[in-house]
């Protein structure tokens, strides 16, 4: 909405009057657009963080250390070998532990 900054301003009782008409337009007891909604019904479509899984089941594969990967002893994760930043008394560093 464009403001025309050379205008008048309109006084406290012209804003007080506007205030007025524009109540006595809408009846406060009109119902509004907004639709209201039951807060069960809405909780129970939304599925938390956290729920219970005990019932489900998970496939995972696990696979042996690559001759190219190394567990990093920081972080504990397996990196690939141009990761390793630092090998130290048998123990490897990554990049992101060591920067």
């Amino acid at each position: 909405m464009a403001t025309d900054y050379d205008a008048p301003r309109k006084t406290e009782e012209e804003t007080a009057r506007e205030s007025f008409q524009l109540q006595t337009v809408r009846p406060s007891g009109q119902s509004s657009a907004v639709v209201d909604f039951d807060e069960t019904d809405l909780a129970d479509s939304y599925e938390l963080p956290g729920a219970d899984l005990s019932g489900e089941e998970l496939a995972v594969e696990v696979m042996p250390a690559q001759a190219d990967e190394f567990t990093c002893s920081s972080c504990f994760l397996v990196r690939h070998r141009s990761q390793l930043a630092r090998e130290k008394d048998g123990l490897m560093y990554c990049r992101d532990c060591e920067g």
